[in-house]
């Protein structure tokens, strides 16, 4: 199926990638949105789970390897051209996952990837869901470790 005016919406997968206390996030080499700053991510195939295609596009767009943890929310990203037909219509599922190490080189659809700390993103000019993903991201698994402590806590 094509990308560009695209007869159906089209399934893509994005990961909120962290380690520690910072996130992955990839430069984009195509359109939509080249040169920008986004999650790792891209179209889900056939035959083909939402983990398994966060976990494959992730290491093609920058050779980290990560544990999927759950799903964090589903995006809708319509970009309509300057006549107002539907140019990019993509219905995004976004994952939290875990990386098992900070090495990352990009490669596939990304121009580049990199470690970022929550308080250098606003000088990234991320999309406003792109930033509530990561936002989310972050909550999630700090109320995880925080269900995990009070569990060890009951276990003492």
């Amino acid at each position: 199926m094509t990308r560009e005016y695209p007869p159906r919406p089209i399934v893509g997968v994005g990961a909120v990638v962290l380690h520690g206390e910072r996130v992955l996030l990839i430069r984009r080499g195509k359109a939509p949105g080249a040169g920008r700053w986004s999650l790792p991510g891209g179209a889900q195939k056939l035959g083909e789970t939402v983990a398994e295609a966060a976990r494959r596009e992730v290491r093609e767009e920058t050779g980290a390897e990560v544990r999927v943890v759950g799903l964090l929310d589903v995006v809708d990203s319509i970009r309509p051209d300057g006549e107002g037909r539907v140019q990019y219509h993509y219905t995004l599922v976004d994952v939290l996952a875990l990386a098992e190490s900070d090495r990352v080189a990009p490669g596939g659809d990304a121009a580049d990837a990199a470690w970022f700390r929550r308080d250098e993103l606003p000088a990234l000019g991320l999309w406003s869901e792109t930033t509530r993903m990561i936002d989310l991201g972050f909550a999630r698994r700090a109320a995880a470790d925080q269900r995990s402590r009070n569990d060890s806590l009951m276990d003492e």
